[in-house]
């Protein structure tokens, strides 16, 4: 899953393809790269993030969506209001990503009204806005846990098909360094819940930590320092079951993945 932020103050890119052209121009080159999804955010989600008007994200998103999904792979949007969802759902959208995991009013009718699109379900711990500023205590796992299982039967309950169902333990959401590593460690567990796990490790401050890099200066690390330790989480995650990653450096983690799976004997 290839990540597309339209957003001019996205941790990771600072910006990059903030504008309809060079993110149009950058979906095309993620397939290129080897992307077998587009993963197409307007709004921020960064720590510390401000919530972002419905009008804004949806004149920053659409031009992106319509061009995308003429692009002959899935087109997944990461948004949590139910309005952007339906906007993006009717323009042809497969997929809607939501780190909120359908919590607000409306969104889970949204997606259950349509008849076949994907959703992506994901924990987090108290909003963008204040998730780190005072992270999760306790076994997170087992709490990751019952809040994905939560989240899934409350889908079923409203006739929602679980086969369209990912789940997300949301690394870097409202947890400590430790707590995403330890979700790492024990990802398998996370199996349990009978769906395919997604996986956002890319360019993670957590990943920063254990590489002796301060938080403050992730968003401007070299591409490299930043990409050597996302590939490697990335190819940690799929060997302990994930089905999919979300990344920025999509080319190199194609190329990391199919060494993988020439050790495994996999085509």
């Amino acid at each position: 899953m290839g990540i597309v932020n339209v957003t001019p103050d996205s941790f990771s890119d600072a910006g990059q393809h903030a504008t309809t052209d060079t993110a149009v121009l950058h979906c095309e080159q993620l397939i290129k790269d080897g992307a077998d999804i587009l993963d197409i955010g307007g709004e921020s989600s960064r720590p510390g993030a401000a919530p972002l008007p419905v009008g804004e994200e949806l004149a920053r998103l659409l031009p992106v969506v319509l061009h995308a999904v003429t692009l002959g792979v899935p087109v997944s949007v990461d948004t949590y209001k139910p309005e952007v969802m339906q906007a993006v759902l009717d323009m042809g959208a497969d997929i809607i990503n939501d780190i909120w995991a359908l919590r607000k009013p409306g969104a889970r009718e949204v997606v259950a009204r349509h008849s076949a699109c994907g959703v992506c379900l994901m924990h987090m711990h108290r909003e963008p806005v204040t998730m780190q500023t005072a992270p999760m205590e306790g076994d997170v796992l087992a709490q990751v846990l019952a809040f994905l299982n939560d989240a899934t039967a409350r889908l079923e309950a409203m006739g929602v098909d679980r086969m369209r169902m990912v789940l997300d333990p949301g690394i870097g959401f409202g947890k400590t360094v430790a707590q995403n590593f330890s979700l790492l460690a024990r990802q398998r567990e996370l199996l349990a819940l009978g769906h395919p796990l997604l996986a956002g490790w890319s360019r993670k401050s957590s990943l920063a930590a254990v590489c002796g890099t301060s938080l403050e200066s992730v968003a401007q690390l070299d591409v490299v320092d930043r990409m050597v330790p996302s590939v490697a989480a990335a190819l940690l995650a799929v060997d302990r079951g994930a089905r999919i990653v979300r990344v920025h450096d999509v080319r190199e983690t194609v190329q990391a993945l199919k060494v993988w799976s020439a050790a495994r004997g996999i085509p």
